[in-house]
């Protein structure tokens, strides 16, 4: 499979509000369940060990007019959550069996209450990972939120979970995650190879589609680079951050690298890999789960940071690992947990000498003039002067 074939695979599925991938699997599956989730994590093994689907729901970016969503939230909010109530009120949604929300944020907690009250048909539970500094504590606490999940999603599908389809799923799931850090160092080792364009596309359509045909495409996608790879331009390495939650517009993803700089790496769709490492698929499943999120999840700003200091250093560690020019702080507008966090981040990354610029977007953002000047003149900048 072409290069080309897969990233014009992965942008139909992005492009599609409907989820037709997903009604088509439901279709093909009789008697099977879908259950969305929104960012920033969920466990999708259970999902998986429940016989279900996956689907991530990441609002409907610059493709969708928002009419009824603007009339259950006020201005001075995040876009994400108007997109996400459109997406449901005009039936976009319909196809799920279950809705997890992640304790994000106040606002996404807000939602999760609110979809109760707008589809009581669906199965709707708010997710609250630990957020503790003593990693013992937070194992039992997130082992027995994982219990209740797993039990509450067994009976929506008629399919309670076994052990041994827990493990079977964080098989798979391993296997998924070290094909999306193959991804990721491949793109840092060499972008012009990897265009976070074309990931990012791939990464979305993955949320979406069962983990079996991701791993699939994955494989055929690095396959592909080693036949097909890029051309080599003088841009300078940058690492994007704050964007965890709502997802930028591909336009601004583009803008970006073609205005000069290439991104090596990022907090887009961190679900993908927000455990770094593999969880073992040995013993006792859930408490596997449990321990790799406390031990290896990777640190952002949805979670609780016990070092008071550990958020200064936090961004030198992330330029140095993947040798990076500087940092763009981009974050959606009123996004609490990204710009709360920003003045320490990029407090840190100064004293480090690290270059740096910021902006806000809005995932419906139409115009990218202004966000081109300024990634075009960070780039400039760096190549003139570096860190100086």
């Amino acid at each position: 499979m072409s290069r080309a074939e897969i990233v014009d695979w992965a942008t139909a599925i992005y492009e599609d509000l409907d989820f037709q991938a997903v009604r088509r699997w439901l279709e093909e599956h009789p008697g099977r369940r879908a259950a969305g989730y929104l960012p920033v994590y969920v466990p999708r093994e259970i999902i998986h060990a429940c016989g279900m689907l996956p689907v991530g729901i990441h609002g409907g970016g610059d493709r969708l007019d928002i009419i009824r969503g603007d009339a259950f939230y006020q201005s001075y909010i995040c876009h994400l959550p108007r997109s996400v109530i459109e997406l449901g009120q005009t039936g976009r949604l319909d196809m799920l069996s279950a809705a997890l929300f992640p304790s994000t944020c106040d606002v996404i907690r807000n939602l999760s209450g609110m979809w109760k009250l707008l589809y009581p048909d669906q199965y709707v539970r708010y997710i609250d990972v630990p957020q503790v500094g003593t990693p013992e504590l937070g194992a039992k606490f997130w082992r027995e939120e994982l219990e209740h999940l797993a039990g509450d999603l067994g009976r929506v599908s008629e399919r309670p979970p076994s052990e041994d389809d827990l493990r079977a799923s964080i098989a798979v799931y391993n296997r998924a995650r070290r094909l999306v850090r193959a991804l990721y160092e491949a793109r840092s080792r060499a972008p012009w190879d990897v265009p976070t364009e074309e990931l990012y596309l791939l990464m979305r359509a993955g949320e979406v589609v069962p983990v079996e045909q991701f791993i699939e495409r994955m494989e055929a996608y690095l396959a592909a680079i080693e036949r097909e790879p890029g051309r080599r331009r003088d841009n300078s390495r940058v690492v994007i951050v704050g964007a965890f939650c709502e997802q930028p517009p591909l336009g601004l993803i583009k803008t970006i690298e073609r205005a000069g700089c290439y991104i090596v790496d990022d907090d887009f769709l961190l679900g993908n890999r927000f455990l770094a490492g593999d969880v073992p698929e040995l013993g006792d499943p859930l408490t596997a789960l449990a321990d790799s999120f406390v031990r290896g999840a990777m640190r952002s700003s949805v979670l609780y940071e016990p070092d008071p200091a550990g958020k200064r250093r936090l961004m030198k560690e992330r330029v140095e690992a993947a040798r990076a020019d500087g940092i763009i702080f981009a974050a959606a507008s009123f996004c609490d947990p990204a710009l709360l966090d920003r003045p320490m981040l990029r407090r840190g990354a100064e004293e480090a000498g690290i270059p740096c610029i910021a902006f806000k977007y809005a995932e419906n953002s139409g115009q990218f003039q202004q966000f081109r000047e300024q990634a075009g003149t960070f780039s400039d900048a760096i190549k003139l002067w570096g860190g100086e």
